[in-house]
Order: structure tokens, then C-alpha cells, then sequence
């Protein structure tokens, strides 16, 4: 049988997440699921928030930049 437990708490300056489970007897086998809610994220640390983001939005800066790689678009003609 599976128990829900939830609980909301703040990543402290560590980048620690601490939560209570006193139902629980110690030892017992837990999986651990963190949501962030993106309200609360700044969009640049949301955008940089993993390795992977940080490098798609690195490439395409680059790509931006690259007269070869842009795409016009006529909206006239939409």
C-alpha cells in the first residue's frame, strides 16, 4: 500500500531540503518527489536551473546571432 505525505518547505542556502515525517519508523524505505513551483522561480533561474537548459539557451544565443540560421517571417503572408 502506498502513503502520500506532503509537506512544503524552502531549499535552505545549503541547497538542503529537510522534511518531518514523525508517522514513519526509522529505517523505513521512502521515495522523495520535489515540485517546484515556477511562480516563485525568477525566469533566468528557471531558464539556467539544470545543465541542459543552461547549454539549449547558450546555443540558441548563438544561433541568434547567426544571420544563416534565422528565419523571416512575412506576418503579412500568414
Amino acid at each position: 500500500m502506498l502513503t502520500e505525505i506532503r509537506e512544503k518547505t524552502v531549499v535552505n542556502k545549503d541547497g538542503m531540503v529537510q522534511i518531518r515525517a514523525l508517522d514513519l519508523p526509522t529505517g523505513t524505505k521512502v521515495e522523495v518527489v520535489v515540485t517546484v513551483d515556477i511562480e516563485e522561480m525568477d525566469t533566468t533561474e528557471y531558464l539556467l536551473s539544470t545543465e541542459a537548459n543552461g547549454k539549449h539557451l547558450e546555443r540558441a544565443m548563438q544561433d541568434a546571432e547567426d544571420p544563416e540560421k534565422r528565419i523571416c517571417v512575412d506576418i503579412e503572408n500568414l
